[in-house]
């Protein structure tokens, strides 16, 4: 289980390694308003893919790691949701932005991720080993729909700017070059702060399991 647990550690973290060389490596995306899908459709479309890989593996060496430590029908159903979200994730790696299937892979992916570490996070709080960690825990376990609510409104910005500037919207339009005037970018951030959230809670919780 220390090898499962490392392995998803060291998932975890290279995927956000990949997600930062892709900063580096591929400028003309600004971060503010460019979803991190949109990396596909540079110069750099395998580090992306390593990107989702890496995070999809993160997801299901956590959810292999939790399987015998939870112990109620609920925590059991959140791990599964923690299993198929990393589905969702390699999908997206699969399945870039310009394929329809791209869409199923964010539908699999990132809904089932909150109510998952809801569900095993308070699950996991009630278990004696855990409850010096109940802060972090309950922290990180809230992060993944606080950040989901926060890029939805985000995202509902942009399209409302893209609307009011008078630019075409639809899954066979290119993303504007620049952004049009009077358009707030904030659903970039939004993205890359919902990615982190999904990222910190299997890190964290495998890296608890070590110590206990």
């Amino acid at each position: 289980m220390e090898i499962i647990a490392v392995l998803s550690i060291a998932s975890g973290c290279l995927s956000l390694l990949c997600l930062l060389a892709l900063h580096v490596v591929s400028p003309e995306f600004q971060p503010s308003w460019r979803m991190i899908s949109e990396y596909a459709l540079g110069k750099n479309k395998r580090l992306l893919t390593a990107f989702f890989f890496l995070w999809g593996a993160c997801s299901i060496l956590s959810s292999i790691l939790l399987w015998n430590l939870v112990g109620t029908i609920w925590a059991s159903i959140g791990v599964i949701l923690l299993f198929i979200s990393g589905i969702g994730a390699i999908m997206g790696g699969l399945f870039d932005i310009k394929h329809p299937n791209h869409g199923l892979s964010f539908m699999i992916g990132v809904p089932t991720l909150p109510l998952a570490t809801l569900l095993i996070g308070y699950h996991l709080l009630s278990l004696e080993p855990w409850s010096s960690y109940r802060s972090v825990l309950l922290l990180s376990s809230h992060a993944p729909w606080i950040a989901l609510v926060l890029m939805a409104g985000a995202m509902a910005l942009l399209f409302s700017g893209f609307k009011k500037a008078g630019y075409p919207m639809g899954p066979d339009v290119e993303p504007p070059e620049k952004l049009p005037e009077g358009v707030i970018p904030l659903a970039g951030y939004a993205n890359r702060l919902l990615v982190l959230c999904y990222l910190i809670w299997p890190i964290l919780v495998a890296g608890i399991i070590m110590t206990l």
